[in-house]
């Protein structure tokens, strides 16, 4: 019998529990997601958002491709009115889905601690419409302060303030310095006339990261420019104003009152209070509610009734909830659908054991800290890498390549003003248009090379009399006539030379760059390499006889002189990049080109090969994996004797041209949004903003 599972709540612990189902049981069951947005909000990303330096989309992930297009899966928008836990029926505002099974996942939302004015007058961040407010609001004040003249209210309208120094707080602070400066270029105002503050009421900040770390991010924030009014406790918000109470434990309080028509509110969070309507038994504090260590809601065990996420409130051995965050949020929705599974198909019950693998603060998009695993302590480049790779990790753990080119273009290829991990070196919009004429040269010189490989030399004279082109299936001209049969010839022995047949090194070393050569598809290459290999020194061995069979000239049998070079010397032959094939590729050669048939079908493959990549980048398609591909067959050649040193522009101009050079008098300016459109729709569902 088919069950029927329902999650409430597309947030980290509802999306991983409703992944894992659905990937388990494929026919068994089917799943209902519901939430009352379209989308998965990543939560750590709102900062970004809130200070404009990535688009919405960097943090609003649509469901419909997270999800894909599993059968078993159907995603609902809508919100949760009351649960009959009797008829096990969860009813939406819009419809009602019975269950066999269901999970609680909505979360959390902010705690105002019954100050007055929070939820009227200030700014908080806890979903997208907050970080768009903010962002709508930042934009507003600073257009408005930057033409009024009444000073004093001109300095309340630049004062920012944030209320709270959590992780949510820093990071929100960070990108504000650097906001700030951008903002003040753009509306002519001097950065020194914004007022910058972290208001908390605790005497220090970050109190759940490591001390060393968290007094590392208070000194970088200080030193651009961050007030951190410290033990100050908020009594009241006013539109224009902030009433806080000052003075620490021990120390005699008295009220002042900053002005300001900014205050984000970051101090602290509770479950979700909507989750009251399943009417299950709540923590003392923070409206969580009540789970076992299997995540089971406290009051409803066997029936079918699941907690997880922020809204959970699951008691460790320490008497403590376990933490609000992702990991824990994970973890937490991983239990759950485990314990369904294991309920559904049997077997041994998971408890919940939370573990850690460390914390992370970004400040900004060029500095952050981090304390990983209680041992490692990270700051600046490295911690922002860290981070960076954990959210690239997160996106191929869900599953989706959408939002994992997603996430690398808006934080590192599109992100306006330097404001990340590269600051500014790998964010660049250029105009791809310069690179065009580069594209047809590049693309002429692969044509010019694969063409007579192909249809031989009667090829070169086109425009002549003799308009007879050999094909290669007839093996009359190119590279499938004599050549062709010697560099085969030249493979077969060199598999015997790899496998230890009694040969010379240099004879060894010339035939093995001869197979090299049939199986890329050079067909001048082989004479080339053997003669360097002829006229290079004795080698002693080693670093120093690699050196000087390298860069020491030599002059060939016929009085020609071979140098090192990377430009062409008038009376001169530039030196091959090898002097043939290294030894430790001999065995490689012996396995790919074990026979004369093998080096015959390898060359055919790499001629057409070649033939194809020249077309591609001539005309513009498939330009990124055309050039990418370029550049991997020049390395194979260079790394066995079939290039010279001269030719090694090659690389550099095929890693030039993946800059999209194809979208500019090409047709990758058609190909790539069609397979955008089309690849993605048949892999994933067609976002929507309202699922049915």
């Amino acid at each position: 019998m088919t069950k029927k599972i329902v999650v409430v709540g597309a947030g980290f612990a509802g999306l991983k529990a409703t992944k894992t189902l659905s990937k388990a049981l494929k026919t068994e069951a089917e799943i209902t997601l519901i939430d009352r947005h379209s989308y998965h909000t990543m939560m750590t990303q709102l900062h970004e958002v809130a200070a404009g330096r990535v688009p919405f989309t960097n943090a609003q992930y649509d469901l419909g491709r997270l999800v894909g297009k599993r059968k078993n899966v159907h995603i609902v928008t809508d919100e949760v009115t009351s649960v009959d836990k009797d008829a096990k029926v969860v009813k939406t505002t819009h419809g009602s889905y019975a269950y066999d099974y269901v999970i609680v996942a909505m979360g959390a939302e902010p705690a105002d601690f019954g100050v007055p004015g929070v939820k009227e007058h200030s700014f908080r961040l806890w979903s997208m419409e907050d970080a768009m407010k903010i962002k709508h609001h930042l934009e507003e004040i600073v257009q408005r302060a930057s033409t009024e003249l009444d000073d004093d209210k001109r300095k309340a309208m630049l004062n920012f303030s944030v209320a709270g120094s959590g992780f949510t707080g820093i990071e929100m602070m960070g990108e504000l310095i650097e906001w700030r400066d951008v903002t003040a270029r753009d509306w002519k105002i001097d950065p020194k006339d914004f007022t910058l503050n972290i208001i908390e009421m605790m005497p220090t900040i970050l109190n759940t990261l490591d001390r060393k770390q968290a007094d590392k991010a208070m000194k970088y924030m200080q030193k651009h420019g961050v007030n951190f009014l410290m033990n100050h406790a908020i009594k009241e918000i006013g539109p224009d104003s902030v009433q806080v109470s000052v003075g620490g434990k021990d120390e005699e309080k008295h009220t002042e009152t900053i002005p300001t028509y900014t205050l984000i509110w970051t101090t602290g969070v509770q479950g979700n209070t909507q989750a009251s309507v399943f009417e299950l038994q709540e923590t003392e504090r923070g409206h969580r509610l009540q789970a076992n260590e299997y995540m089971e809601a406290i009051g409803s065990e066997g029936k079918g009734i699941y907690v997880a996420g922020d809204i959970s409130g699951f008691i460790g051995t320490d008497g403590r909830p376990q933490p609000q965050i992702v990991e824990a949020a994970e973890q937490t929705g991983s239990v759950a659908a485990a314990n369904i599974l294991a309920d559904i198909k049997g077997g041994e019950k998971k408890k919940f054991d939370f573990h850690m693998s460390g914390t992370m603060v970004s400040i900004g998009g060029k500095y952050g800290v981090a304390f990983l695993f209680n041992k490692y302590r990270l700051s600046g480049f490295f911690a922002m890498f860290m981070k960076n790779f954990i959210y690239i990790i997160y996106t191929l753990e869900i599953g989706s390549l959408w939002y994992f080119f997603t996430y690398l273009k808006n934080e590192f290829f599109h992100t306006p003003d330097g404001r990340n991990l590269g600051r500014g070196h790998f964010s660049r919009l250029a105009n791809v248009l310069w690179s065009f004429p580069l594209r047809l040269f590049y693309g002429l010189i692969w044509l010019l090379d694969a063409v007579p490989k192909v249809f031989g030399d009667s090829a070169h004279s086109w425009m002549g009399d003799k308009v007879k082109i050999s094909t290669f299936m007839d093996y009359s001209g190119g590279w499938l006539k004599e050549p062709i049969k010697k560099a085969a010839t030249a493979a077969s022995s060199a598999s015997d030379a790899a496998a230890g047949a009694s040969t010379t090194a240099s004879s060894s070393s010339s035939v093995a760059s001869s197979a090299a050569d049939a199986a890329a598809g050079a067909s001048t290459a082989t004479s080339t390499s053997s003669s360097a290999a002829a006229a290079a020194p004795h080698s002693t061995g080693g670093f120093m006889g690699w050196w000087n069979s390298i860069f020491n000239s030599t002059t060939d049998a016929s009085g020609v002189k071979h140098v090192w070079g990377l430009t062409y010397e008038y009376g001169t032959m530039p030196k091959a990049t090898t002097n043939g094939v290294p030894s430790w590729m001999q065995p490689i050669m012996k396995v790919f080109i074990p026979n004369y048939e093998t080096a015959l079908f390898l060359q055919k493959v790499m001629s057409i090969v070649e033939l194809l990549l020249a077309l591609a980048i001539l005309f513009g398609a498939f330009t990124f994996l055309a050039s990418a591909a370029t550049a991997g067959l020049t390395i194979m050649f260079a790394s066995t004797g079939m290039l010279t040193w001269v030719s090694l522009w090659y690389i550099f101009v095929a890693i030039a041209l993946m800059n999209g050079s194809g979208r500019a008098m090409g047709l990758d300016r058609w190909i790539q949004p069609w397979i955008q459109k089309h690849f993605f729709h048949w892999w994933y569902r067609k976002p929507q903003s309202i699922y049915k």
